[in-house]
């Protein structure tokens, strides 16, 4: 434990953790885009195989809540690269 006006020792370092996942956050943005347009399909897959006695169930008005969502501008969106490279 280093002294409270003490210089700062390896222990006193804050920890960084760094991510596992190698993507850029543009990479990451466009799979995490992509990942909920194939949830989205899933949902809509799921809300038509509804049978009709759940067609006003709660789960129904979730489903077309999910599928009324416009993911087109999240897709159309490009992050910036930063750090002067854009």
């Amino acid at each position: 434990m280093s002294q409270p006006n003490g210089p700062a020792t390896k222990s006193d370092a804050p920890c960084v953790r760094r991510s596992t996942n190698q993507r850029s956050r543009s990479q990451r943005w466009r799979g995490a885009v992509a990942e909920l347009i194939t949830l989205q399909r899933e949902y809509n897959a799921w809300l038509q195989a509804l049978p009709d006695s759940l067609q006003e169930s709660a789960t129904a008005e979730a489903l077309q809540a999910i599928c009324d969502l416009d993911l087109g501008d999240l897709e159309a969106i490009e992050p910036p690269r930063g750090f002067g490279r854009d």
